[in-house]
C-alpha cells in the first residue's frame, strides 16, 4: 500500500467516522487539486502551482505518503520562488503517480 492510516488513526482515537471523513476529503479534493496543479505547470503559472502544492501537501502527509509529501513540498517551495521549472517538472510525476495509486487503493479499500 502506498498510504498508511497511522496518523489519521492516532488523531481519530477510534472514531471511524473521522477516518472515513478524512479519506472522503482526500478522494474529493486532491484529484481536482492535482489536475489544477498540472494545468498550472503547463501554463508556467508558478504561483498557482505553489498554492495547489501547498493544499495537496497536508492531505498526502495525513496518509503517510512521504514521497508524495516531499514532492509536494519541493513543488511548493520552488513554485513560491519561481524556481527551477525542470526540477518542478521532475517532481510532479512522483506526486501524480503516488496520488493516483492512493486513490485507487483507497477506493478499493473503503466504500465511500
Amino acid at each position: 500500500m502506498i498510504y498508511s492510516l497511522d496518523k489519521i488513526n492516532e488523531m481519530a482515537e477510534g472514531d471511524q467516522d473521522f477516518v472515513e471523513s478524512v479519506i472522503s476529503v482526500f478522494l474529493e479534493e486532491v484529484p481536482t487539486d492535482l489536475e489544477g496543479l498540472e494545468n498550472a505547470l503547463d501554463q508556467n503559472d508558478f504561483i498557482e502551482a505553489y498554492k495547489l502544492a501547498h493544499k495537496i501537501k497536508p492531505n498526502v502527509d495525513l496518509l503517510g505518503m512521504e514521497e508524495a509529501r516531499k514532492a509536494a513540498l519541493e513543488i511548493e517551495t520552488l513554485g513560491k520562488n519561481n524556481g527551477d521549472k525542470d526540477r518542478i517538472m521532475a517532481m510532479f510525476p512522483i506526486l501524480k503517480n503516488d496520488v493516483q495509486q492512493a486513490i485507487q487503493e483507497l477506493t478499493a479499500d473503503f466504500d465511500l
